[in-house]
């Protein structure tokens, strides 16, 4: 269904096209986008192999989309080691100085540097930062984001929710691909690659095949490998609600995809958004729709609403295939040789049918192959028009599919067009013109110089010149200087960024004359001036000296050391875990953290560790969306000693000042993704009690972080089952019901255990949170064990050990060679054979 009455009163929403390459940036700037963003070969870009643009050609390629009439969005948009702080603010130097429209950020530490550095730069808080509620929007505004790109997991009910109630404007992703797990939130590639998606490096875990593991047993899914396979996004449908909610961005995904990609995706969204805005006829309508079939044609694992509609588990995933898949064209009923008769699909009667040159992949339902036969097309032929449903004969020649693979009932797909690449081509070969609007106003009495004032907006600037002509005005013979004599001499801006608008003659008498050439050169002047003010940068850099050292010594002003006893704290997720906690001697004064992800049966934990005397933490959820404030009211009603915070409403919900005795300590979790000094003491200023050393970090980029903390304020997960995964997709209720969300799945995850196996043999638990997402844990517990005596050395305190799926009697076996080991009574090595795990901290294994 496409848009037709829809029209909000509000300017529409800006187009953001990705660049990955030089040709998608030409692409992107000739199909009509509003903002181009990419990231720098010099890194902190979320999509590292996207290398094409540089510090040295940015200012050119930053003056180019201006005199498109397009926006520059810089992307830095990863973490930050400590070691690297020196190198972002040198970057950021230079990219204020090629004067960028905003940076999109991640790491907090970015976003004080940038402030640092230059106030009047806009600052958006990146998905990666995982800003998913109003709560979160004041930590983002409390860095000074303008914006915030909302996750991909909001539906369009809660984004209108979050745009009304956030002081923040809001971008959306609407098309393109969909990660499986919360963006910032994979680990996936860190615990099985050896990189890290929150630098830039994801290995595309979601998109390879796994195994479902029902209470232990394998289930037999068929063809349905890829559980974790996520469509693509092609959220055009919803564009009238986004745009009424008062949605500021309409983002494409894609740093990675070619030209023709760009191009495809530019134009239907454009031309969606411009039909909301004027209203559609059904001609229009029909063009939309091709153009909306040609994105497919150009990259698609299949077109889904993603979860702006809502959790729909039975949908998001297929499940078959992880690739390219295109548009469905019809299933085979017969094979001649070269000849391969289909039947069309009834979604494909009326459109636009195949021709000679197009490239279609036959679906032979197995998994197992690399490549799916395929290949151009030779020829089209119409069969009986009478046929019902319609049905065609599509010729094939070398090269071509492996025909001997295809059976009558195989599904037929158009994965191509090469139209489509030549067309993105020629466009990129043009330079665009006439983006902005210009403005004229015109003014004179006889004898003296006609004068014009211009005046054009962009980037939220005003573009402002004057002009007047060498001669007075004279008596005109005939009409003058009327207004089409005006429009037609002053308008003639072609080749140029300007367009004509409004022209304002009011304060010119009438039947006045000036020689044409005297208009033209005042023409010429105006889009010299014009242009020189467009090329200008309004970015100044307000701080020479180096800013980095300073704000260390700023944000950790307030922040003491804490010279607190070593302790090693249990995170406990199931009630015989408890047990087990209490059964190892923990009693009287001691912590354990609870993280019942269900909240199911938490109360009563709570009250079974206070009679054993242990002081209570209690875990958030993982990420917080709009209308879920109540699991952190749920957390507070049972009046814990302390909260483990993981993501930032929570932060800003607990963290505040509070006039009450029993206000909980917080402590923040892995999920902040704290990886330097600079975000490290931000958050221990806003109340935080310990921040948890990130994930990403290896040993020596840990060490070097806890050498610029206090003391005691760093926090370290000893020993776990890496989350792997956090998704809103899930794998229970697609692959155990035939329901599509919570209200009729009937609740399998109460019933059973499940678990993914990959390709290695290996089976990852996965557990439900209260709002029905899935957290993948990693197979293998790892341990940093060998790192005790520097961690120590340097003042680390509190140490904690998790558990996932573990019984009583490992738990008990894990927190006593743990404790022996923090006393010295034990060797790194003897603890890890106790415990069984590997050595591993962060992306890499150990270096002693």
């Amino acid at each position: 269904m496409l848009p037709t009455d829809t029209s909000p009163a509000s300017p529409p929403p800006e187009i953001l096209a990705p660049a990955g390459t030089l040709e998608a940036f030409a692409a992107a700037l000739a199909s009509g986008a509003d903002v181009v963003y990419l990231g720098l070969s010099e890194g902190w870009n979320a999509r590292a192999r996207s290398t094409a643009f540089n510090l040295e050609g940015l200012p050119d390629v930053v003056a180019r989309a201006h005199r498109a009439g397009v926006k520059l969005y810089l992307t830095l948009n990863t973490l930050i080691f400590e070691s690297e702080l020196a190198g972002v603010e040198a970057v950021l130097r230079a990219v204020i100085a090629a004067g960028v429209d905003a940076l999109i950020v991640q790491d907090a530490a970015v976003a004080f540097i940038a402030q640092r550095l230059c106030p009047e730069l806009r600052l958006h808080a990146s998905t990666q930062m995982t800003i998913s509620s109003v709560e979160g929007a004041r930590f983002a505004a409390g860095l000074g984001a303008s914006r915030v790109v909302l996750p991909r997991e909001l539906s369009v009910q809660e984004i209108a929710r979050f745009t009304a109630e956030s002081p923040l404007e809001s971008e959306v992703f609407v098309h393109g691909a969909l990660c499986m797990s919360w963006s910032g939130q994979c680990l996936t590639s860190e615990a099985l690659s050896d990189r890290s998606a929150n630098r830039g490096l994801c290995s595309q875990a979601c998109r390879m095949p796994y195994d479902l593991i029902v209470d232990g047993e394998r289930r037999d899914l068929g063809d349905t490998r890829y559980l974790l396979s996520p469509g693509d996004l092609a959220g055009h449908d919803a564009l009238p609600e986004l745009m009424a909610a008062g949605v500021r961005g309409l983002k494409i995904e894609g740093r990675y995809k070619n030209a023709a990609y760009v191009t495809t995706a530019v134009d239907a969204l454009r031309g969606v958004r411009d039909a909301i805005q004027n209203g559609t006829s059904a001609d229009e309508a029909a063009t939309l729709r091709e153009a909306l079939e040609r994105t497919q044609l150009t990259f698609s694992r299949g077109a889904s609403a993603g979860f702006l509609r809502g959790d729909d588990h039975q949908t998001l995933v297929v499940g078959r295939s992880p690739k390219h898949r295109g548009i469905l064209l019809g299933r085979v009923v017969e094979m001649r040789g070269y000849r391969v008769r289909i039947e069309l699909d009834a979604a494909r009667q009326g459109r636009e049918l195949p021709r000679a040159g197009m490239g279609v992949m036959f679906d032979v339902g197995d998994p197992e192959a690399d490549d799916a036969p395929g290949g151009p097309i030779f020829g089209v032929r119409w069969l009986d028009a009478r046929n019902e449903p319609l049905q065609l004969e599509l010729g094939f020649g070398e090269p071509g599919p492996d025909l001997t693979r295809v059976r009558v009932g195989h599904e037929v797909w158009l994965t191509g067009d090469p139209e489509l690449q030549r067309e993105a081509e020629r466009r990129a070969k043009t330079e665009p013109a006439g983006r902005i609007e210009l403005g004229l106003r015109v003014a004179g009495c006889a004898g003296e110089p006609l004068r014009i004032q211009a005046q054009a907006s962009f980037a939220g600037r005003e573009l402002r010149a004057h002009a007047e002509t060498s001669c007075g005005l004279g008596s005109a013979r005939g009409a003058g200087l009327d207004a089409a004599l005006l429009r037609d001499k002053l308008g003639a801006l072609g080749g140029t960024p300007f367009r004509l608008g409004e022209l304002d003659a009011s304060g010119l008498p009438a039947a006045l004359h000036v020689p044409v050439s005297e208009l033209k050169g005042l023409r010429r002047q105006l889009v010299a001036a014009l242009e020189a003010e467009l090329a200008g940068n309004p970015l100044r850099i307000a701080q020479g000296d180096a800013v980095v050292a300073q704000l260390g010594n700023e944000l950790g002003r307030d922040v003491q050391a804490d010279q607190g006893p070593v302790q090693v704290v249990p995170l406990c997720r199931t009630r015989e875990q408890l047990e087990a906690v209490i059964a190892s001697g923990f009693g009287e004064g001691d912590e354990v953290e609870l993280d019942f992800m269900e909240l199911v049966g938490l109360s009563s934990a709570v009250t079974r560790a206070r009679e054993a005397g242990l002081v209570v933490t209690l875990a958030t959820v993982r990420v917080q969306k709009p209308g879920e404030e109540s699991y952190d009211r749920r957390i507070a009603a049972l009046q814990p000693h302390a909260v483990l915070v993981r993501h930032w409403g929570a932060l800003m919900h607990f963290a505040e000042p509070s006039v009450a005795e029993s206000a909980p300590l917080v402590h923040g979790d892995f999920s902040l993704n704290v990886t330097n000094s600079l975000t490290a003491l931000h958050l221990l200023g806003l109340g935080l009690r310990t921040v948890t050393a990130s994930y990403d970090l290896d040993q020596s980029q840990l060490l070097a972080l806890l050498a610029q903390v206090p003391r005691g304020r760093v926090a370290i997960t000893l020993h776990h089952h890496i989350p792997i995964f956090h998704n809103s997709h899930c794998v229970y209720a697609h692959l155990l019901s035939d329901g599509s969300d919570y209200r009729t799945c009937g609740r399998p995850c109460e019933q059973h255990r499940v678990a993914l196996r990959d390709f290695a043999g290996h089976d990852h638990p996965v557990i439900v949170d209260i709002g029905c997402r899935n957290t993948v844990f990693n197979a293998q517990a790892q341990s940093a064990a060998p790192l005790v005596p520097k961690l120590l050395e340097r003042g680390v305190r509190r140490f904690r050990v998790e558990f996932v799926w573990e019984e009583g009697e490992q738990v008990q076996r894990t927190l006593r060679a743990y404790r022996e080991l923090l006393r010295g009574e034990l060797s790194a090595s003897a603890a890890l054979r106790s415990v069984g795990v590997h050595e591993q901290y962060g992306v890499t294994t150990l270096r002693r």
